[in-house]
């Protein structure tokens, strides 16, 4: 047994100063207040904060290394930063065949142990709109959806897949979405890349759509009259309080303004927020006027080509720009992707749940990890 003493516990909705929590093998047995921890091994924290794990659904490399190219390196950069749980992200530059290749390179880094904090995949692919997204020029999915150019991919990946993006605009993809939950019925859904209506966005809400992509990235547009502001995705995200919003939270504030922040934090809640790093491999040129944008990476057109953080910065972020407290950034980081994934066992601290934790300051300097139970950092 190993148990965390001295530490501040950080649940969903309040605190436990100087608290302790006790993990027998992957579970957490014991925690709280006044705890009696036995001969168990102890940790002491020195007063920190203890939360859950982060869950990271949505990044498409670690250490600057794309997971399909290195995906143990990529994994275990992630975990020592607190990642305990992530999704890799595939992207729609790749065709069928290399998207098949690429997650098969993944799964059997995930299956040999050596990436344990791998779940399985996000498929920023194929069929969203192909007039956004960095590297767009190189995407082979702009043609029909048609199931025989599909069908090797769910085939293959399906019964993997946590998350597909999609863009609702484009016909046919209630065949696509559909196929895809017969291999997987607990596959989710998530508006991506996409100049969606609201009201075709709302329309595939039955199918499994409860996610918004990078939340006000490459979500359209709102001149719908000359002289009057439209709707789009965004205003979709906000109105449908199912509808999880995915947001990257860079230093400088390029991806997401501040203020922008601040008002999706107000109106969805802080039940329907999920930090993401989408963090990526680009090393085009900084355009001019982003020379202070250092935590995000360009393509070689100067087009936003992800992100270069780690979760924990992304937290760290949020807590500059909006104001959060740490209960509200390990909803953001946790809690919410775990449930919005459905992952009962684990994303927030209680008694059964996994022994997935971190050890953080009041800034998100993660100090100690701790992946079911056994001590990583």
């Amino acid at each position: 047994m190993k148990a965390i003493i001295n530490t501040n516990i950080v649940m969903a909705d309040h605190m436990i100063p100087n608290g302790a929590i006790v993990m027998d093998g992957d579970r957490i047995v014991d925690f709280g207040k006044n705890i009696k921890v036995g001969a168990a091994e102890c940790i002491d924290a020195g007063g920190l904060f203890t939360g859950p794990g982060l869950i990271d659904i949505h990044t498409h490399a670690g250490n600057n290394q794309f997971f399909f190219e290195n995906p143990v390196g990529a994994a275990k950069a992630l975990l020592e930063s607190g990642v305990t749980d992530v999704l890799p992200t595939l992207y729609f530059a790749m065709n069928s065949d290399q998207l098949i290749e690429a997650a098969g390179v993944i799964q059997a880094a995930k299956d040999s142990g050596e990436a344990p904090n791998i779940l399985g995949f996000y498929m920023e692919a194929p069929y969203m709109n192909p007039k956004f997204g960095c590297d767009r020029e190189n995407n082979p999915w702009k043609g029909d959806i048609r199931r025989e150019d599909y069908s090797a991919l769910l085939d293959a990946i399906g019964d993997k897949v946590y998350v597909w993006g999609v863009a609702p605009e484009r016909e046919n993809i209630e065949m696509f979405m559909k196929d895809a939950r017969l291999v997987n019925p607990k596959a989710v859904f998530s508006v991506a890349h996409s100049e969606a209506d609201p009201y075709q966005v709302q329309r595939l809400k039955p199918y499994g759509l409860k996610l918004a992509t990078h939340h006000t990235n490459a979500t359209g547009t709102l001149n719908k009259y000359p002289e009057c502001r439209g709707v789009c995705v965004d205003e979709a995200v906000w109105y449908n309080d199912e509808i999880y919003a995915e947001l990257i939270c860079d230093r400088v504030g390029i991806h997401v303004d501040p203020y922008m922040l601040r008002l999706v934090k107000k109106i969805k809640g802080e039940d329907k927020i999920i930090l993401i790093s989408d963090a990526y491999v680009s090393d085009g040129p900084v355009p001019p006027g982003y020379e202070e944008a250092t935590d995000i990476g360009f393509d070689n057109s100067g087009e936003i080509a992800g992100s270069k953080m780690l979760l924990s910065g992304a937290c760290r972020n949020m807590i500059y720009h909006t104001g959060s407290s740490l209960c509200q950034i390990f909803k953001y980081a946790s809690i919410n992707p775990a449930k919005m994934l459905g992952l009962e066992d684990r994303g927030e601290i209680g008694i059964g749940k996994v022994a997935n934790l971190i050890v953080t300051d009041a800034l998100f300097d993660v100090k100690h990890v701790f992946l079911k139970g056994n001590q990583i950092k």
